[in-house]
């Protein structure tokens, strides 16, 4: 009979299988916020690309908005069971100027490139300050695996 209880793994495990998610998914549940129109969520395609996410969207969207009069997000990986939440401040690039290496690396991971659409598109970087990673109860002790920008264990 096979045992169903969740292992407590070590900071330096989470931190790897976070770090392998993030090269892997392709989804994620952006949150932001406007000051005056309060919270937004909407899931967006990502990159994870030199120690950041990239998403991008059209410069007209409400997350767009949302990022340019308030930058800081939060992210959510879309499993439940193995939870990823990132916190970090936002930077925005209009599509004609962002770097060619994200663009590209965008382009290659999703087959579609936002620079090539008619209609104007906000590509944002998001550099990860707070990461929280966990499955299930016993590993809520010990859940933040970046803090500062700096990965832990």
């Amino acid at each position: 009979m096979e045992s169903t209880e969740i292992v407590r793994r070590t900071t330096a495990e989470r931190v790897r299988d976070t770090l392998g998610r993030l090269a892997a998914e392709r989804d994620t549940w952006v949150s932001t916020a406007h000051p005056d129109h309060g919270p937004h969520q909407v899931p967006l395609w990502f990159l994870w690309h030199g120690r950041a996410v990239w998403m991008c969207t059209a410069a007209a969207s409400a997350t767009a908005r949302n990022v340019l009069a308030e930058p800081r997000v939060r992210l959510a990986l879309p499993d439940t069971h193995d939870v990823v939440l990132i916190q970090g401040g936002a930077e925005c690039f209009p599509d004609r100027e962002v770097p060619e290496d994200a663009a590209r690396a965008f382009t290659d991971r999703f087959g579609w490139d936002p620079r090539a659409q008619e209609g104007s598109f906000l590509y944002i970087r998001v550099v990860p300050e707070t990461v929280r990673a966990w499955r299930g109860e016993r590993e809520l002790r010990g859940r933040v695996v970046m803090r500062d920008g700096d990965w832990l264990g």
